[in-house]
């Protein structure tokens, strides 16, 4: 099969290529790196000559005086430029309803000519989409990406791309994209409750997991206990990071002895993977269901991760809660309690360690979930 992936996030589409490729298939995947990231692509159509650091500014004052984007232009320009190359697959997936990064009018534009010289399309829901979005801010979640801006709307500035996905534009490619769309998949539980009982929802498939790439570390304790806080700046507010910087106070004050803090901010993703290699606890996100690519890839190596691992969660896996992942809340003290708990048991730490890595390699088997992507691409 000839399979074209569009757009990349968190390097979802990279693991289930490399899985595909594995069963035989040919598989080309464009995006945009996702920014500081640096994911690898075949294609890449992410805006270039508009990220230099003596254009962005010119490129944001245009946006203030005109409304014009111009790297969104430019990324749907080198998007187009592309288009000879992405014709004739039997299967295309969007990595979510903005996975050509431009402005809605261009995103309809290029897709009707993917649409035209492809057979199937298929949708993955595992970012910010209108659907998910309009979910988080009816409060159907307890908690959400959306509860800060819901406690501050002084925060409005912060969320305008997120709100974006309300207003009308955004609802005309939703509403595009599910037209000519053969089904849309979610990757987690966050993505798989908005879309429950949608007529073209074809269920939840795990986010593929290469850990033959990921070399599972077995925990020592001899010293102290080391954690890991990696901060991506833009998404400080929308992750919940302010509460485990607030616990990691309460623990550094607690047990000065004990535990060494290890915080970085905006590094690129190989870089990232590897500050981590020495940490026994990593702190993830809070405001989360389930976890993303950056907490299943640091479970595989048999970090203890702070993340969402809420009771949904569990109940879809049949897994007990604080032995495979410690679900984070948005309160200070009681992240801090659990840190307090795994620092005076410390073989709760091996534990969940190698319950992690034996997690991922039974749900989340990259090879295992590219045949799962094959079997619902034949809707």
């Amino acid at each position: 099969m000839n399979i074209l992936l569009i757009g990349e996030y968190s390097r979802l589409h990279n693991s289930l290529k490399e899985g595909l490729i594995k069963l035989g298939h040919n598989v080309i995947l464009v995006g945009t790196e996702d920014g500081f990231k640096q994911f690898p692509v075949d294609y890449n159509y992410g805006a270039s000559f508009f990220s230099r650091s003596k254009l962005k500014s010119f490129s944001i004052l245009i946006n203030r005086l005109t409304s014009l984007n111009l790297p969104q232009i430019e990324s749907a320009i080198r998007f187009y430029r592309l288009l000879p190359k992405l014709k004739e697959f039997d299967t295309v997936q969007l990595i979510n309803e903005n996975s050509i990064k431009t402005n809605s009018t261009l995103e309809i534009w290029l897709l009707k000519k993917i649409i035209k010289n492809n057979k199937k399309i298929f949708l993955l829901s595992c970012g910010i989409d209108h659907l998910s979005v309009k979910y988080a801010y009816d409060k159907k979640f307890k908690y959400s990406i959306l509860t800060p801006y819901h406690e501050n709307q002084n925060l409005k500035d912060y969320y305008k791309f997120i709100l974006l996905k309300l207003q009308r534009p955004a609802i005309k490619l939703h509403d595009f994209i599910f037209k000519h769309i053969n089904g849309v998949l979610a990757s987690d539980i966050d993505y798989h409750l908005p879309l429950l009982n949608h007529p073209k929802y074809l269920g939840l498939i795990p986010n593929p997991i290469n850990y033959n790439k990921i070399e599972f570390i077995p925990l020592s304790i001899t010293n102290k206990i080391i954690i890991f806080h990696g901060v991506n700046s833009q998404n400080y507010i929308k992750k919940g990071n302010v509460f485990f910087d607030e616990a990691l106070e309460i623990i550094k004050n607690k047990f000065p002895d004990k535990v060494k803090v290890i915080r970085t901010e905006d590094i690129p993703y190989n870089d990232y993977i590897k500050v981590y290699d020495a940490c026994h606890i990593l702190l993830d996100q809070v405001y989360a269901y389930d976890q993303g690519y950056n907490a299943l890839e640091a479970m595989a190596k048999g970090k203890v991760v702070f993340t969402g691992a809420e009771q949904e969660w569990l109940d879809y896996y049949n897994i007990e809660a604080d032995t495979v992942a410690i679900n984070a809340l948005p309160d200070a003290n009681k992240i801090s309690a659990k840190l307090e708990w795994l620092i005076l048991n410390p073989e709760n730490i091996l534990n969940i360690s190698s319950n992690a890595r034996a997690f991922i390699e039974k749900e989340h088997d990259y090879i295992t979930i590219a045949q799962k992507y094959l079997e619902v691409w034949k809707h």
